[in-house]
């Protein structure tokens, strides 16, 4: 045997020099799938001689890498891989070896070759690589384990033996004695045994057929007994006999009837020649026709169908009796009536039929703490047409057993323990549809645990800019702040659907600290200690202007609807504000124009829980101007009218289609007027009503994608009673639709005023017509969608279709363009417009498909957009910011995109496409973004991170860090800064603080105060006041605050600009027990003179004492009005129950120099406090480098006598010195001690004389 291991060794190495290979080369198993380069991989375990396959290549580096496996070479070349390779090269197309590539590869004898293009470095990509195999021509060895088999024996409770076996395989058969046997054995053998003898009955059978119906019988079931062996039994009996029939057989039917006979089941009379006539008709008075009519004892059974007129007859039906009919009919809501009859004995019944609305969620549940071992109510409420019936409950998306829980509109869970915490929402049916709520979070804190957590939030904010902390040089603090999370305190009674007095985690201990600015100090109030208490209750206000789309003229004293409730009415510039309850979840306002000069518009308005008051600019769509069409005709109404393109449908109304209110066939004239908001416009977006949402049949609310909304006004000739329509028929061209996908997806749909939510009115089908379009030579066949519908209470219409295209797109907005984490805003509004961009022209939309508003929170927002994963630019979108009616300026995209300031990562900002608004136009206003809408390769790195994101991954875009991918806007206002010293956020009232220091002392009322400034200069100045307490004993002496603000330019008046500088009001503190007179500075930060003081405002501070000395002329000092003082005295008072409201309206009328108007525009020449002149210093004399440069000689001697000079004054110390320069000029010093400031300043002296 020896001998013979000598000769294949000899051969085998005999065999690899003649092959040219060289040794072969070996590797350790633990480094065979390591990264790294290499050439050559082997391995040891192969018996014999060997040889190299050819070079195999079947992929090429593009998409992420090289990958060579050796499964897929298998596939493609069966015969010329062998079952276990010995060793393996790889090398590039190029014959470069891979271990001179200096690229991260990897391998494995079992796997392949392959190489990942995301981990080379420097941005590289792989090489394209082939491989070649090493493969022993003549190689024994085994093959796998086959399974076990079987037991030998088959007898339960016994023990046998099971095998399995193995192969020796020889490749490349060669004579037997080159040729090694495999070593080992080719079976193994292994006991077995059964399991015990058993015996088990099946289950039962089904019961039999009772052996009578009435009067006592009986019925059988059986089982049958399952066992292992003939040796054991089961226990028990195989029949059941059970008792059954017991009801007693009734006699024959006992029914009276004074008219007719008893029907055959004896339930009721039935009259065989009586006949009940019957009516159906909708609200509007128009007849109902195909309505189903049924008893209501048999609602299954339809007795008779309703004609073109609405009418029905039903025979059998006894006059001397009610009978109720059941009446349904697809749209509507089912009704139940009582038949009537009079006196002659004919029997009637009149319905009239409404329309059936899906169900809508009026009553959600809310958020809830408890204690373990609590209890909780979650409350749940729909209305609907029919009401809806059936409730369920859902705990993390599982839904509640009612049998266990035994709940309906209401959820009372018992014991509570930590594990039920979690989402929970309610769903609610009925025959028209379903709902879902949204969710409520209920939290349950185990025992022993705090309820809220003591350790303050690190909360920073930013310092005035001539304060840099010592040491730090950081011009932010950490002030600290309390979470302003629900929390489980002592409630009255804990079984209410709305906690009366909620408890949240606020500011329990707050201390004093100075902050070291290097020449002064500040102080500030810092938190230490967290607790639960009573929430502060914000007032939750929604503002704004109703304007029309088209040239934003106002709708004055236009009525606001909520549901069928009219709330108030819309000022003379269509101003109007709403205080909404804090349990709103969606809030759907509808405004109507009482001359009708505009459609009546629903809106869905969002909402901010924290106080924040959202502005909202809504647009209307100003009424079509009547048509005269003739009723007893078809008429044909086109959709959408733009110059040089087609139509893109059209109302085709058949003759007599219309009818007055009582049902009445009109005849006549009809005043025809059908306004379209045509989606090629993009200034119609805003016009949109409602929010382009839809509940599917398990109650979710979906997004829609527009082609079209139309709102249909037809009225007699006298212009006066408005007509329904009935069998009209839309018409859709679909050459509109873009997108072929779509095509049998639309559908037609009519919106709900009071939910905002579309619901649908009838699907489309095809059909064709030859026409000649605009700018048609000659008449062709085109393709439209035909829907139906009724033109009944609802006037609204949309041309939609449901897309499951969507995605999330993040969006954040900054105080400025710096972008720092700290100084995000909260409470913007950020608006997206979906674009379907032309063919090739990706910057020039063809259409918008939706408009969609969320409000940033403290992590930004996300908006939801449709996208596409096939092509980048399907969808475009774009995106608007607004913050209380100030437009927000978006992050800029020339003349060079930077990935930093855009905050999107390279090359995904390149395929998205990032264009600000002024991108081409540097005219353009800067306060827009537009992107495509390229939704995210899960498979790439560079996607997953943002700013789009997937829509089932919405937590991971509500949830992203501040250095995931963003887009950014930020306020132009570069020039502001407030400092208070108690912290308040003004976007999150939450955040207020009862103290006497705090700036604004009242959280449900916030006074705003302005003082306008006149800066008379070449240059704008920033104006400084500084707040101090007055009069109070609390804060007499103590700052408030600072507040900074640069001077604008009135582009009017050549160098002169003004500041509407904020400061402290005077009044009543947070304890409302006494007023302080607040101390007001007034600074310029530059080289300023006071040159007047408003004589009225003067005035009334001698008026008014204590008087504020003011005997330096560079500042302005006084003691705040208390009284509300206006334009005339230059100060701007706006009490308001959001603060930033309140200082947007002082603001506006501050810069108009009015105390009603409003503007943007900086006015000096009016109501102006104080004048400042401030004139740019001149340089008159040369610098240190000037004189170096023109005479050095000089300079340097006159420094070197200066320095002398500076060092005798300090030997010595003299009180005064009189220093001689060349000039005969002198220079004096006071008599102090010199400080290194005075040498230097003595120093510069000498030098300037020289």
């Amino acid at each position: 045997m020896l001998e013979l291991n000598k000769v294949v060794l000899l051969l085998s190495v005999l065999a690899s020099v003649a092959l040219g290979q060289g040794p072969v080369r070996t590797r350790s198993p633990s480094d065979r799938s390591r990264r790294g380069a290499f050439n050559a991989f082997t391995d040891t375990q192969t018996i014999g001689v060997t040889e190299w396959t050819s070079w195999f290549n079947i992929d090429h580096p593009g998409g992420n890498g090289d990958y060579e496996r050796l499964e897929a070479i298998r596939f493609y070349y069966r015969e010329k891989v062998c079952v276990r390779p010995a060793a393996m090269e790889a090398r590039t197309t190029d014959w470069v070896a891979a271990a001179d590539t200096g690229e991260v590869v990897h391998s494995s004898l079992e796997k392949g070759f392959w190489c990942i293009n995301r981990e080379q470095p420097q941005g590289r990509i792989c090489s394209n690589y082939h491989v070649r195999f090493q493969c022993p021509p003549v190689q024994s060895y085994w093959t796998d384990w086959s399974e076990w088999g079987s037991c030998s024996t088959t007898v339960c409770n016994d023990v046998g033996i099971k095998v399995r076996q193995r192969k020796c395989v020889n490749t490349q058969p060669m004579p037997l004695l080159l040729v090694p046997a495999c070593l080992g054995h080719h079976s193994e053998r292994r006991e077995c045994s059964n399991p015990p003898c058993t015996a088990k009955w099946g289950p039962w059978g089904r019961w039999g057929t009772c052996s009578a119906t009435c009067g006592g019988g009986r019925r059988i079931r059986r089982r049958t007994c399952v066992r292992t062996s003939e040796t054991v039994q089961c226990t028990g009996r195989p029949v059941e006999i059970q008792k059954c029939g017991k009801s007693p057989c009734q006699a024959k039917c006992q029914l009276v009837c004074s008219e007719g006979r008893p029907n055959d089941d004896c339930s009721q009379c039935t009259c065989e020649d009586h006949v009940l006539h019957g009516e159906v008709r909708a609200v509007t008075g128009v007849p109902v026709p195909e309505a189903w009519v049924a008893l209501d004892s048999q609602p299954k059974v339809i007795r008779a169908l309703t004609d073109a007129k609405g009418q029905f007859r039903l025979t059998g039906i006894c006059s001397s009796s009610s009978t109720l009919i059941a009446i349904r009919k697809d749209r509507f809501a089912p009704i139940t009536v009582s038949s009537s009859s009079n006196a002659t004995g004919l029997s009637w019944v009149r319905v009239v039929l409404k329309s059936a609305e899906k169900p809508y969620i009026v009553k959600h549940p809310e958020d809830k703490v408890r204690f373990e071992g609590g209890r909780v109510m979650l409350c749940c409420k729909a209305t609907g047409s029919p009401t809806p019936d059936k409730y369920y409950w859902y705990h993390n998306g599982t839904l509640l057993d009612r049998k266990l829980y035994k709940y309906a509109e209401d959820l009372v869970l018992w014991s509570l323990k930590p594990e039920q915490s979690g989402q929970y929402y309610c769903k609610t049916s009925s025959s028209a549809g379903s709902i879902k709520s949204s969710p409520a979070l209920l939290t349950v804190i185990a025992k022993g645990k705090p309820a809220c957590n003591s350790t303050p939030e690190t909360h920073f904010i930013r310092l005035p800019m001539d304060c840099v902390q010592h040491g730090t040089d950081s011009m932010h603090y950490n002030t600290g702040r309390c979470p302003h999370n629900k929390c489980s305190g002592s409630l009255d009674f804990d079984m209410r659907c709305r906690d009366e007095a909620g408890f949240c985690c606020g500011v329990q201990n707050t201390e004093s600290r100075i902050i070291d600015c290097g020449s002064y100090s500040l102080p500030i109030r810092a938190v230490t200690h967290c607790g639960c208490q009573k929430c502060l209750q914000p007032t939750v206000l929604v503002r704004g202007r109703v304007v029309t789309a088209d040239n934003d003229e106002p709708l004055r004293f236009g009525h606001i609807y909520i549901g069928k409730e009219r709330m108030g009415t819309t000022g003379y510039q269509g101003g109007f504000t709403l205080q909404i309850p804090p349990d709103t979840q969606r809030l759907v306002v509808n405004f109507v124009d009482p001359t009708q000069k505009f459609l009546d518009t629903p809106k869905v308005f969002i909402l901010d829980k924290k106080g924040g008051s959202i502005y909202h600019n809504v647009k209307v769509m100003r009424k079509q101007t009547p048509i005269d069409i003739n009723a007893g005709e078809t008429n044909s109404i086109n959709l959408g009218e733009i110059e040089g393109e087609d139509p893109i449908g059209q109302l085709v109304i058949p003759p007599n289609s219309f009818h007055k209110d009582n049902g009445e066939i009109y005849e006549g004239t009809v005043k025809a007027s059908v306004t379209f908001i045509d989606p090629r416009n993009i200034t119609t977006a805003a016009a949109a009503p409602g929010d382009l949402n839809y509940v599917d049949s398990e109650g979710d609310m979906l997004p829609l994608r527009t082609y079209g909304m139309f709102s249909v006004d037809f009225r007699d000739e006298t212009n006066k009673e408005v007509l329904g329509a009935g069998a009209v028929q839309v018409l859709l061209d679909t050459q509109h639709v873009k997108m072929p996908e779509h095509i049998p997806k639309m559908k037609l749909w009519s919106l709900n005023p009071d939910t905002g939510v579309w619901e649908e009115e009838s699907d489309f089908s095809y059909t064709a017509t030859t026409t000649g379009g605009h700018g048609r030579s000659k008449r062709e066949e085109r393709t439209f969608l035909i829907g139906n519908m009724e033109i009944r209470e609802r006037r609204l219409f949309n041309l939609d279709v449901p897309e499951n295209r969507r995605c999330y797109v993040k969006v954040r907005a900054y105080m400025s363009d710096k972008f720092l984490s700290s100084e995000q805003l909260e409470g913007v509004v950020i608006s997206l417009i979906n674009l379907e961009p032309k063919p090739g022209f990706s910057s020039n939309p063809r259409a918008w498909g939706r408009f969609d508003s969320v409000i940033t929170g403290h992590n930004g927002a996300c908006l939801p957009a449709f996208c596409d994963a096939q092509r980048p630019d399907a969808y475009t979108a774009y995106v608007t910011a607004m913050m209380g009616g100030e437009e927000l300026e978006a992050a800029p995209s020339s003349p060079k995109m930077n990935p930093n300031i855009i905050g999107v990562s390279q090359p995904y900002l390149d395929k998205l496409d990032y264009q600000r608004s002024d991108h081409e136009d540097p005219a353009l206003k800067k306060t827009a973004f537009k992107i495509n809408l390229a939704k995210p390769n899960q498979n790439n790195f560079d996607e997953t991170n943002g700013p789009i994101y997937p829509y089932q991954n919405l937590m991971g875009c509500e949830n992203a860090p501040i250095d995931a991918n963003h887009f950014r806007f930020f306020r132009v206002e570069k020039d502001k800064y407030e400092y208070n010293v108690v912290p308040f956020e003004e976007n999150d009232l939450t955040t207020w603080m009862g103290d006497y220091l705090s700036w604004w002392p009242n959280p449900q009322e916030f006074r705003a105060c302005f003082i306008k400034v006149k800066i008379h200069g070449q240059k704008e100045v920033m104006v400084r006041s500084k707040n101090h307490g007055g009069t109070h004993r609390e804060t007499k002496g103590k700052l408030y605050g600072i507040r900074d603000i640069r001077s604008t330019r009135d582009m009017r008046e050549a160098n002169t600009s003004a500041a509407c500088l904020e400061f402290k009001c005077s009044g009543m503190l947070f304890d409302q027990a006494e007023v302080d007179r607040s101390v007001i500075s007034v600074l310029p930060q530059a080289n300023c003179r006071r040159t007047s003081t408003n004589s009225l405002l003067q005035e009334y501070l001698l008026k008014h004492p204590p008087v504020a000395q003011n005997n330096e002329s560079h500042g302005f000092t006084m003691l705040a009005p208390v009284d509300p003082l206006g334009h005339n005295y230059g100060i701007y008072t706006v009490t308001d129950q959001n603060p930033r409201v309140a200082k947007e309206i002082a603001i506006g009328r501050c810069f108009d120099g009015t105390s009603d108007g409003f503007s943007r525009e900086m006015k000096t020449d009016s109501g102006v406090a104080l004048t400042f002149s401030c004139p740019e210093r001149k340089i008159n004399r040369e610098s240190l480098f000037q004189r170096l440069q023109t005479n050095p000689a000089q300079t340097l001697s006159q420094m070197g006598r200066s320095m002398r000079e500076l060092d005798g004054m300090q030997v010595q110390r003299l009180p005064t010195r009189i220093v001689a320069y060349p000039s005969e000029q002198q220079a004096r010093t006071q008599g102090r001690r010199v400080t290194s400031t005075t040498r230097r300043r003595v120093s510069m002296r000498t030098q300037q004389r020289q």
